[in-house]
């Protein structure tokens, strides 16, 4: 294990690797048979679940939370509050071959800011995902997506927007904002195909 406070110790399963090199920030959880992999970058407040992979060149933010079963390989960027759920799958390389060595094409991906990718969703290499963007499960997604969007389907298209409480915006106010069932956050479509919120700022956590 890497040389991580004795407090934060209690907080990897035994099962668990840790390698010397990486860092893993202050109440990050690690569980059964999960590795990090020297290099990797991990922010505060973190959940992996049962076996997952980090890779040396995978980053981390503050407060994700990654479900069973998924591997963070080199060149995979996940912003703080983003949520990888069980099984999701993430790629690094657009044509591998066995017998090829690739490992100076890899192709980054970036999941911004309280993004969700749903269980066993597929987010291929390249791909830029926007803040509080909702991946549904068994989706297959690809290229750039902007904040809020809802993506559907293999291939996944924008079907619509989410929230950033998670709910699916289609209920207006009298201006046209679209409105948000639990937290009646107001939102608005812009010309340029993009979405913002009205009533609180994108970059700041949740009151």
């Amino acid at each position: 294990m890497s040389e991580l406070p004795q407090p934060e110790r209690d907080l990897i399963h035994p099962s668990a690797c840790v390698d010397p090199g990486s860092v893993v920030g202050k109440g990050t959880r690690v569980w059964h048979f999960s590795h990090v992999m020297a290099g990797a970058r991990i922010g505060d407040d973190c959940t992996l679940g049962q076996n997952v992979f980090v890779a040396a060149g995978a980053k981390i933010g503050n407060h994700v939370k990654i479900q069973n079963n998924v591997s963070v390989y080199d060149g995979v960027e996940l912003e703080d509050e983003v949520f990888c759920g069980p099984s999701c799958v993430f790629t690094n390389v657009k044509n591998p071959r066995s017998e090829i060595s690739r490992r100076s094409e890899l192709v980054g991906t970036h999941v911004r800011r309280g993004a969700t990718l749903g269980a066993n969703a597929t987010v291929l290499c390249g791909a830029d995902l926007g803040r509080y963007a909702l991946v549904a499960a068994g989706a297959v997604v690809g290229g750039r997506h902007p904040d809020y969007a809802l993506l559907l389907g293999v291939p996944a298209r924008q079907v619509g927007w989410v929230s950033r409480h998670g709910h699916r915006l289609e209920a207006r106010d009298a201006d046209g904002n679209l409105l948000c069932p639990e937290s009646r956050f107001r939102y608005r479509e812009h010309s340029n195909g993009t979405l913002s919120c009205l009533d609180h700022p994108e970059e700041l956590p949740l009151p």
